[in-house]
């Protein structure tokens, strides 16, 4: 923190210009995709394991399982995806906007940097001992959000729901809770370098002193 305020994520927009119109059986594992763009693809398995992905928008994506673990993801837009399970740990995203439906997002040991996700709906995102710097959640509903283990450094939530955050073993820096609706919070005891507001610290009141082994009595 500088001057005893947070730091916001530093995110440059993602701006994908000229970009060739991709044929669907170029997303392949270990395949090598640049300034390419895929629209409306279908698929009951989608297999980008150890891939890179460098300028490369995925629109109206939709697959019941998607395998990333591996891929590296640089200047990517996954535009109003459908992916009910993926599996991405220990991949590598920079400069990435994601919007869409996700359910079980597998993303422990993965490393993030300008990570922006708009508008999305998770159903579970594992980041358990993740990386993660310049990261940002605007208008999401997030189920549950496992944080456990992790590096953090500038992570901020605008407009979003985060039912259930667990953050046991983090470490965080410059982490903005402000924008987000928490329901349950395990793991109080690691929310140092995390800023709530007023509003905040009188929910998560209770649930501290719970933490802390203190009676409240009148």
């Amino acid at each position: 923190m500088s001057g005893g305020r947070t730091q916001h994520p530093r995110i440059d927009p993602v701006r994908l210009d000229d970009l060739a119109a991709g044929d669907p059986a170029e997303l392949t594992a270990r395949a090598d995709l640049e300034a390419t763009r895929f629209s409306g693809v279908r698929r009951a398995s989608l297999d980008l394991g150890g891939a890179r992905l460098d300028g490369v928008e995925l629109a109206d994506l939709v697959a019941d399982e998607t395998d990333l673990r591996g891929a590296r993801l640089t200047e990517v837009r996954l535009d109003g995806v459908g992916l009910p399970v993926v599996r991405a740990a220990g991949t590598e995203w920079r400069d990435v906007e994601v919007s869409g439906r996700l359910g079980s997002v597998e993303a422990y040991e993965a490393r993030w940097r300008g990570v922006h996700l708009v508008g999305a709906k998770i159903s579970f995102l594992n980041l358990r001992a993740a990386q993660l710097v310049d990261v940002a959640f605007t208008d999401c509903v997030v189920e549950e959000l496992d944080l456990q283990g992790a590096e953090i450094t500038r992570l901020r939530f605008v407009d979003t729901t985060v039912r259930r955050l667990e953050t046991h073993g983090a470490r965080l820096t410059d982490v903005d809770l402000r924008g987000a609706t928490l329901e349950v919070v395990d793991g109080l005891g690691d929310l140092r370098g995390a800023t709530v507001s007023p509003e905040q610290l009188t929910l998560l009141a209770p649930l501290l002193a719970d933490h802390l082994g203190l009676l409240v009595e009148e």
